[in-house]
């Protein structure tokens, strides 16, 4: 009998040693496809922080231009008025000649044949002008409106982010000091947790105070479906030596991500395609690792809460 039993129990590990390794793989092939997609959406807030300056750089030069051109409709304006001067001064002296010489006379008609010419010319020249700077000013109200749309559009998110950041700190009041922070930068919001607040050491079980804070973390997310959530998982430099179904520091991060992810998922009001979790293992440390005290701030998950930027990438297809 016991010695059936003993089988019984070694068949039993042997198949939950295949689970855990299928899972691994599954979560290691997950892990690599949501990295590219952060470093896609990275790349893509990069790209569109580029475009914004380009855009104000382009508003300069239509803001220069259009001044230029004022400056030359002026002197076109300028020049009309003198043409106009003289051509009355040819006019009276014309009048005064007519009585004096034929000669003098047919003279002055031929200059003042030129003059009207010229007198057309500039007409025209300041004609062309007025509606090139026209076509210039509407172009720079086009461009100014959509720049001040896009400046509003990204107000509004940062707006939205410090109110996200205040409604999370205080919805985790509670665990100020406790290895906890909330912080807003770049147009995103960072909620860092050390490790003391969620797991054991070498462990990615949260325990119960933990998963409290991840918990309410999720309900102040769930009241914001507008908001990409990137949960990465950190660790010191110090070699991991615990489960032996684990590589090293970066699976350990990874999983510590998922169970994060997990727990958030509870949560039925929070869409599971905001959801995003990578292990960075000891490459991203905030602190040295050459003290205790460096280490343990190391060793941290941080939930990193992105605005979806679909309304800006639109503003900025219309340009």
């Amino acid at each position: 009998m016991i010695k059936k039993i003993s089988t019984l129990a070694l068949t039993l590990m042997l198949c939950a040693s295949c689970v855990s390794k299928k899972l691994y793989t599954e979560l290691e092939d997950k892990n690599a496809n949501l990295k590219m997609e952060n470093r896609s959406l990275s790349d893509e807030l990069e790209q569109l922080s580029k475009s914004n300056n380009r855009l104000n750089n382009d508003l300069e030069q239509l803001q220069s231009a259009y001044e230029k051109a004022v400056a030359e409709r002026d002197k076109l304006q300028t020049d009309y008025k003198a043409a106009e001067s003289n051509l009355a001064n040819l006019k009276a002296s014309y009048k005064a000649l007519e009585e004096n010489s034929s000669a003098a006379i047919a003279a002055n008609s031929q200059k003042n044949r030129e003059l009207l010419a010229q007198l057309e010319a500039k007409e025209q020249a300041l004609a062309a002008e007025n509606a090139r700077l026209e076509t210039l000013k509407k172009e720079l109200e086009n461009r100014s409106q959509r720049v001040a749309e896009l400046e509003n559009v990204i107000a509004a998110k940062d707006a939205n982010m410090r109110k996200l950041k205040n409604a999370i700190s205080k919805a985790l009041t509670n665990f100020e000091g406790k290895g906890l922070t909330v912080e807003q930068r770049n147009g995103k919001v960072y909620v860092s947790m050390e490790n003391k607040l969620l797991f054991e050491s070498g462990s990615w079980y949260v325990g119960a105070q933990g998963k409290q804070a991840v918990k309410q973390l999720g309900s102040v997310l769930a009241d914001n479906p507008e908001i990409a959530i990137l949960i990465e998982g950190h660790t010191d430099n110090v070699p991991y030596k615990g489960n032996a179904q684990l590589s090293g520091n970066w699976d350990l991060s990874t999983k510590r991500a998922t169970a994060i992810v997990n727990i958030l998922r509870e949560n039925p009001s929070i869409n599971p395609e905001n959801l995003t979790a990578a292990g960075r293992g000891e490459y991203a440390p905030i602190a040295t690792n050459e003290t205790a005290e460096g280490r343990a701030k190391n060793r941290r998950i941080e939930v990193i809460l992105t605005p979806k930027l679909d309304e800006i990438s639109k503003l900025l297809n219309e340009i």
